[in-house]
């Protein structure tokens, strides 16, 4: 597990709290006001950005700007970026290589022919399910695997690479493992040198299982400011300060939806690499937004036509109000954003 102290000064990107009293939204701090009287005592803190600038921040039940929170699946999301900028680097040639090209000891198993664009959008064909506790790549299960690289080796294929949209665990973990074979070391290591340092996130933390491979698919524990950052970061097109993180091409492409999930997932219309999308109704304007989504109603929601980043860290795991609230928030946001034009 990495763990790295924090550092207010290095995030500059996103101001010192004091500066950004100034710059404070009223009417956006209103709506996160609204939410100390949540019912729930479980929301953790909200961030929202107006053009890399805080506007509106919040934080709620013992929460604090310092404090790292577990964003759960929303992790995938960040798994999704570190791929795109191993593409960028040439470590990883194409989407269409096989998980095999990058682990060789997949060749014979199910998921070893199974292209990474498959990959990135849960549409490996595995017999793997997470709602599934019968599911024989349940994420549970993959969690109590003595061995967990042995354990992804051995689920079977259900259906044809490509065909069926199935949301598990299993195949995030796999783009994880395929990031630090590529790259030749922790997936958190490369995390750290070509996203978090430049960011300036230096307080976090992402576990590894019982092999020594970084959680692809989640357990990324981080402050709402940095995951706030990341979410600009997308926004901006990968570019931070002037330097080019992940290409605006990568990015583009992951954003995009490529499965359409809107018969089985309320909060979203569609599914791109590991990033969800949704066009929400606000008045008569239906805005799109693109979304990092994990368990308990982590989110990072990031609203191109708005300039808007909005950061939610929630403890609300494994219950549904979370989902519910954290969309509620964004749409109050939007509802409340003086920059719609």
């Amino acid at each position: 597990m990495v763990f790295e102290r924090f550092c207010l000064a290095a995030m500059a990107v996103l101001l010192p709290a004091a500066a950004s009293e100034a710059r404070t939204d009223p009417k956006l701090q209103a709506v996160l006001v609204e939410r100390d009287h949540d019912e729930h005592p479980d929301l953790k803190g909200v961030v929202i950005l107006r053009a890399g600038k805080i506007v509106a921040e919040r934080y709620y039940n013992g929460e604090t700007a310092r404090s790292l929170h577990d964003i759960r699946s929303a992790g995938k999301s960040i798994t999704s970026l570190l791929l795109g900028i191993a593409i960028d680097r040439g470590a990883i040639k194409s989407v269409t290589d096989p998980v095999a090209a990058y682990w060789p000891e997949a060749k014979h198993s199910a998921i070893g022919s199974v292209p990474l664009d498959d990959v990135l959008t849960m549409r490996s064909g595995l017999a793997a399910y997470d709602e599934d506790p019968a599911s024989p790549g349940n994420e549970d299960k993959m969690d109590a695997a003595p061995d967990p690289l042995s354990f992804v080796l051995a689920v079977p294929a259900a259906d044809p690479p490509g065909s069926v949209y199935r949301y598990n665990s299993v195949t995030a973990y796999t783009a994880g493992v395929v990031i630090a074979k590529a790259t030749h070391q922790k997936m958190a290591s490369f995390a750290r040198s070509a996203l978090f340092a430049p960011l300036g996130i230096t307080r976090w933390q992402w576990a590894s299982d019982s092999a020594g491979y970084t959680k692809g698919q989640g357990n990324l524990s981080i402050t709402a400011r940095g995951l706030a950052a990341i979410g600009e970061l997308v926004r901006n097109d990968g570019r931070h300060h002037g330097r080019q993180l992940v290409s605006a091409a990568w990015l583009h492409r992951a954003l995009a939806p490529k499965v359409n999930i809107s018969a089985t997932d309320p909060y979203a219309d569609g599914y791109g690499y590991f990033w969800y999308a949704k066009v929400q109704p606000v008045g008569d304007r239906q805005i799109p937004v693109s979304f990092a989504s994990g368990n308990g109603g982590n989110k990072i929601y990031v609203v191109p036509s708005r300039r808007l980043v909005i950061a939610i860290t929630s403890s609300a795991y494994g219950h549904g109000y979370g989902q519910r609230r954290s969309e509620s928030i964004l749409k109050a946001v939007l509802a409340a954003d003086g920059s719609a034009r």
